[in-house]
């Protein structure tokens, strides 16, 4: 029996009690009625829900804990990325960062106003909601793309599943941190220990771990919290500045941080930093360092981004955390990129909380700068997340049997010779196939954003260095099923997937053949850049220093990095070994003369047979068209796989056309 008129306008009305309670518990921490009296309103929209089934709603507040584990995450591509700031440490920095807005910008000091917030020390997320509804969650990732994980998320009971107020927008991307309060993460750990489970090193590692369970009903029972802090795309609402768009955060449900300020000088924005770093130690949840922002949005756009981060905004850091230990041994480790670190052995201390075993050293001259020896008594820091380094030996407590250290002469994982580029702090292995690095460039090689080599894990690259099958990423376009067969748990089917996927990895786009050669310093967002503007490696191979300069995006230590990689000879004869084999190198011939999608906005939901979600992305934006993660009104269509979920739901509901896989092949011509 359908549901009559009275029980819809009821489960009309508990929704949006039930939202609203939410708000005041979870975002204001201010309840107005018990949790029993909660308890009832939630319970009696679950027996209404039951009895009338077709009620049920994405947005309900039932919904938040219903799907299934998953097998694993899918990614999304954010629509404006998501920036890392760059960093300063001390007044001075601060200043200098000033001095450099007032530069470019053109404004006067009078002109210059910041917001400035408590950094907080969690996960960046990213929150997608269409005509107010969530819609979408995902991770920041590495700015360009990250996980979807919509479900778990939406666990999280200060996060609103429909956005409150009168003034919605039809679109809006809210970009926030998921942090776990200290009492909490205490909390978390000893339940943990008592089980018998590994504990969380702190309170970020077990926020960003709690969001990224595929089980969506372990995330729920994780007691953690999001605060807003920005907003990426929005549409159906005009907005001109940081401190306005914060405010409008708040008119919508969203939880913002009680200390976010506007500043009208750089006096003040130091007042907050001074203020925020004396109530560090008091606050619930750990930050780490203040947050700077210019607030016009006109001025930020004037301002500009470089290829990482943007130019009107900063971190103006703490200090970090010290504690004293001793250094029992040191060690070197030998990075992807053949770097040789010196790091120090230490025996366990505790600091902010967290153990540390071991420190780095960074380099030969940090070493001896510092007079650092095993067997030292030492001053150890750490900052966030970031391994912690040795500040000071306190020299007083030697006892004449510590020990020098000297950096090896050959590479401690492969035994060929290390050397020291000229003007650099930094050995390096200089050999090409040494297994330290063969193995992470593989991985790096056969990642999504690179050539995409599906099937072919960490696992299955290290027992074919192992085993001797390759020996860098072009051997891969060699290999045979026989070769295969060799591998541990290989059968002939799988054997026969890898091929193919081999095979399939042969027609990369070029930006994707560019970040998939490791080229130090070149992250996926510079190798599009790099696509973009020089069209072919051949080209790009060709530029100066110089050249490479006038990209806005490159500086003079990525400029360099690109250089060296195509000064180094052993690189070219990979690059030619990979034609070799097959591998297609596009050019700008290679380009479509027409662009058949261009200016065509498109929104990819479901599983496709014929490709993963990369290459149909890959194959629209190659014909000129643009891949969204959300369903607004400007998108021109909703490319349907298998289960489309809510996205298909918000087609419907906003006239968006739809295309199955079959008519997306006939509209893209394959």
């Amino acid at each position: 029996m359908p549901a009559d008129e009275n029980i819809i306008r009821r489960v009309e009305e508990l929704r949006e009690q039930i939202h609203y309670h939410n708000y005041r518990y979870y975002v204001l921490d201010d309840p107005e009625i018990s949790d029993a009296d909660y308890d009832r309103l939630f319970d009696e929209l679950v027996q209404l829900e039951q009895k009338y089934p077709e009620l049920i709603t994405p947005d309900s507040p039932t919904q938040r804990v219903g799907a299934s584990p998953l097998e694993a995450f899918e990614t999304v591509s954010h629509s404006i990325p998501m920036l890392s700031l760059n960093k300063v440490t001390s007044e001075a920095d601060f200043l200098d960062f000033h001095r450099r807005i007032l530069e470019l910008s053109g404004q006067t000091e009078k002109n210059i106003r910041y917001t400035v917030e408590p950094k907080f020390d969690g996960l960046a997320v990213e929150l997608v909601y269409t005509e107010g509804v969530y819609q979408l969650g995902s991770t920041r990732g590495d700015g360009i793309v990250g996980e979807n994980v919509s479900q778990n998320l939406k666990t999280i009971r200060s996060i609103p599943l429909r956005l409150m107020g009168k003034s919605v927008p039809s679109l809006i991307e809210v970009r926030g941190e998921v942090i776990m309060t200290k009492n909490d993460f205490e909390k978390l750990n000893k339940e943990r220990e008592k089980n018998g489970e590994p504990l969380f090193a702190n309170p970020r590692n077990a926020a960003a771990g709690s969001v990224r369970q595929l089980d969506p009903k372990i995330t729920d029972s994780r007691p953690l919290s999001m605060f807003a802090h920005g907003i990426g795309r929005v549409e159906g609402k005009e907005l001109t500045s940081h401190w306005q768009s914060l405010m409008y955060l708040k008119q919508l449900g969203f939880k913002i941080s009680q200390y976010a300020k506007r500043c009208e000088s750089v006096q003040q924005v130091k007042q907050f930093y001074q203020k925020m770093l004396k109530r560090r130690d008091e606050l619930p949840y750990e930050i780490d360092g203040i947050v700077i922002k210019v607030d016009d949005f006109s001025i930020q756009r004037k301002l500009g981004e470089l290829s990482r981060s943007p130019r009107w905004a900063v971190a103006w850091k703490f200090p970090a955390l010290q504690g004293h230990t001793k250094i029992l041994d040191i060690v070197v480790s030998v990075g992807r990129t053949g770097a040789l670190t010196p790091v120090a052995i230490l025996e366990p201390v505790r600091v902010g909380g967290v153990e540390v075993s071991r420190a780095s050293l960074h380099n030969e001259d940090e070493i001896e700068k510092k007079d650092i020896r095993i067997g030292d008594t030492v001053v150890i820091q750490r900052a966030g997340d970031v391994i912690p380094e040795v500040v000071k030996v306190i020299k007083s407590r030697r006892t004449g049997s510590e020990r020098k250290f000297t950096m090896p002469e050959v590479c401690p994982v492969c035994g060929s010779k290390a050397e020291r580029p000229e003007g650099e702090a930094i050995y390096r292995c200089t050999g090409i196939a040494c297994p330290a690095q063969i193995k992470e460039n593989l991985v790096h090689f056969a990642s999504k954003g690179a050539m995409n080599i599906d099937g072919i894990g960490h696992k299955f690259l290290e027992q074919m260095v192992d085993k001797k099958l390759i020996s860098d990423p072009a051997d891969l376009y060699f290999l045979k099923k026989e070769d295969l067969m060799k591998l541990d748990r290989m059968g002939d089917k799988l054997a026969e997937n890898m091929l193919n996927a081999i095979d399939k990895s042969r027609h990369p786009a070029l930006s994707n053949l560019i970040y998939a050669l490791g080229i130090r310093n070149v992250g996926y967002h510079l190798a599009g850049v790099l696509a973009k503007r020089f069209k072919s490696i051949e080209n790009l191979s060709r530029q100066t220093i110089d050249d490479l300069m006038q990209v806005p995006e490159i500086g003079p230590v990525v400029a360099q990095s690109i250089r060296n990689f195509f000064d180094n000879p052993e690189n070219l004869k990979v690059i030619e070994k990979l034609k070799s084999g097959g591998v297609q190198f596009p050019s700008e011939a290679d380009e479509p003369k027409e662009l058949p999608l261009e200016g065509k906005t498109f929104v990819l939901t479901g599983a496709l047979d014929s490709y993963t979600r990369d290459e149909a992305r890959r194959l629209i934006e190659s014909r000129g068209g643009r891949v969204t993660s959300s369903v607004s009104r400007k998108t021109d269509f909703v490319i349907l796989g298998k289960d489309p979920g809510s996205k298909y739901d918000a087609a419907r509901r906003l006239g968006v056309p739809t295309l199955d896989e079959k008519q997306f092949k006939e509209l893209i011509g394959e």
